[in-house]
């Protein structure tokens, strides 16, 4: 827990700084953590991060070509992970996570930018 408010603080001197904050690797983060809904996962991250939409209209599939929002919230919470998508890189490559951006829209973000272990979160 500790690990994740330090994040948390740093991410947010850096973007006072105009300056940004890689993420640690996963095996270093605390992992994501479950809503008393049971429907929700929060997680730290990447506060400005891109939210991806997706292809077609299956909600499935994140298009890594079409941003649809931003997400400045840090934590942000996350309905699901899905695997073997559009390649991302990290330590989960091809790993997209859903949730819906600041401006109200369905979409996906990058595993790489998220601060937290995912692996916690439920499958798609």
């Amino acid at each position: 827990m500790r690990f994740r408010q330090l994040m948390v603080a740093a991410a947010g001197i850096a973007a006072a700084l105009g300056a940004t904050v890689a993420a640690p690797s996963a095996s270093a983060a605390d992992g994501c953590w479950q809503d008393g809904d049971g429907i929700r996962h929060w997680c730290a991250n990447v506060s400005g991060a891109a939210v991806y939409g997706s292809i077609g209209n299956n909600h499935l599939y994140p298009n890594p070509n079409d941003v649809v929002g931003t997400m400045f919230s840090n934590p942000s919470w996350f309905y699901c992970k899905l695997d073997g998508q559009a390649y991302v890189g990290g330590p989960h490559p091809t790993r997209w996570l859903m949730t819906v951006a600041d401006n109200g829209r369905l979409g996906w973000m990058k595993d790489t930018a998220i601060y937290s272990e995912t692996n916690p979160v439920r499958d798609c």
